[in-house]
């Protein structure tokens, strides 16, 4: 079976596009090939010029870690690694010291004081909020979020989804963000519809002129 069918698209640097349509229509099966988290079973993958399918485990790991952040719809933490040890992450496997960007992070995030604590005492929203900082690390040029309030209430959900909108263009970092949620998808620059693994529509609100994220 065939999931998506030459889907192309580009992100510019700053730019929010979501990407919406129903279950099984290939919409985190793009996020999870754009990230190297998947390879397909036939046809190839390009990314900036570079096709990333035939990578290695490893080269996928590392070119991730240090081009691409990802935020999902559960946070991922590694629960015997403290707040700052999993926001460390991205950066440990490119080899940076990334410590005292984790800390501006974290305290961007609202996670001063948290620091030291493992996740398992913190709460859904502050979990998510440490994934956020953890996305951002290494400074991306694109960020891929799936459904990333997903397991949250409502109000949680839109303070997060704001958090990480705002961090990802404020860094110029542009963001290809999966959702079900029209509340969510009206917060993005432009809407990008995917119905049996195909491009079908799209729609465009553009704030400001989107300079190429590469």
């Amino acid at each position: 079976m065939t999931v998506l069918h030459g889907v192309s698209l580009a992100v510019g640097a700053g730019e929010v596009v979501a990407v919406t349509g129903p279950s099984g229509s290939g919409k985190s099966t793009l996020l999870h090939l754009l990230g190297g988290l998947d390879t397909p079973q036939q046809g190839e993958v390009w990314w900036a010029g570079e096709r990333v399918d035939t990578l290695g485990t490893q080269a996928r790991a590392v070119r991730r870690a240090g081009r691409v952040g990802l935020v999902f719809q559960h946070h991922y933490l590694l629960e015997d690694l403290t707040v700052l040890q999993n926001v460390l992450v991205p950066a440990l496997l490119t080899g940076q010291d990334g410590t005292g960007r984790a800390l501006e992070l974290l305290a961007r995030v609202g996670l001063t004081g948290r620091e030291g604590a493992l996740p398992g005492v913190l709460s859904g929203g502050e979990r998510q909020r440490v994934a956020v900082a953890r996305a951002l690390a290494t400074r991306p040029a694109v960020v891929l979020a799936d459904e990333p309030t997903g397991s949250l209430d409502r109000a949680n959900a839109e303070v997060i989804a704001r958090l990480l909108l705002d961090l990802a263009r404020g860094e110029g970092a542009g963001v290809l963000l999966v959702t079900h949620d029209e509340r969510l998808a009206a917060l993005a620059d432009r809407a990008l519809h995917l119905l049996d693994g195909r491009i079908v529509d799209g729609e465009t609100v553009q704030r400001e002129p989107a300079r190429p994220a590469h």
